[in-house]
């Protein structure tokens, strides 16, 4: 069975950041640590396939880059999404131009996986958090009805299924993803 930890004892993000990593990651909001529920098979090939086919098609031309499971500190809250897509002028970098380790900026398209005995309301008030300091766009994908919930800045989420055209970043706005698409990519045979 899988159980969602709260730790709740008030701290800071700098005494947070100083404690040691642990698996599933813990995040951190006002004060508070809570574990993310340890993802299972079908959230593990979705956001490999997925990582997988963004990057495909935007690490070449230097467009984005996405990257799982990544920690992301702003505004004073530290949250780890299962997908954090950044626009490539936005990465952090070093003085030798090597990606930074630390990301003290917000992902600007947040994708996160539903699972089993995860709060929905809790997903998505991160991704809400996301979007009101400046990431772009946020998907919420639920493999268990095979949707999608899309969010923008400013707007109601909408809900997408079947043959549907997700929306992505502007910047590769000529690529094109169903819902389908997405989760034939748990069917193994």
């Amino acid at each position: 069975m899988v159980v969602a930890i709260q730790i709740k004892q008030k701290l800071t993000l700098e005494a947070f950041l100083k404690l040691p990593e642990t698996k599933p990651y813990c995040e951190f909001f006002n004060g508070e640590i809570e574990q993310k529920v340890m993802p299972q098979g079908q959230h593990s090939i979705i956001q490999t396939y997925l990582s997988e086919a963004i990057n495909q098609r935007v690490k070449v031309q230097k467009i984005a880059l996405t990257l799982t499971e990544l920690r992301c500190t702003f505004s004073g809250r530290s949250i780890v999404p299962d997908l954090a897509v950044f626009e490539w002028h936005r990465l952090p970098k070093t003085n030798t131009g090597k990606i930074a380790n630390k990301f003290e900026i917000y992902p600007d398209w947040i994708i996160e996986i539903f699972s089993p005995k995860q709060s929905t309301n809790k997903v998505i008030k991160k991704i809400l958090f996301c979007l009101k300091q400046g990431t772009k766009l946020g998907w919420l994908i639920d493999p268990e009805d095979e949707s999608v919930m899309i969010f923008k800045p400013d707007q109601l989420p909408e809900i997408k299924s079947d043959q549907e055209i997700l929306p992505v970043l502007e910047c590769i706005k000529d690529w094109q993803l169903s819902v389908i698409e997405i989760f034939s990519w748990l069917k193994i045979e």
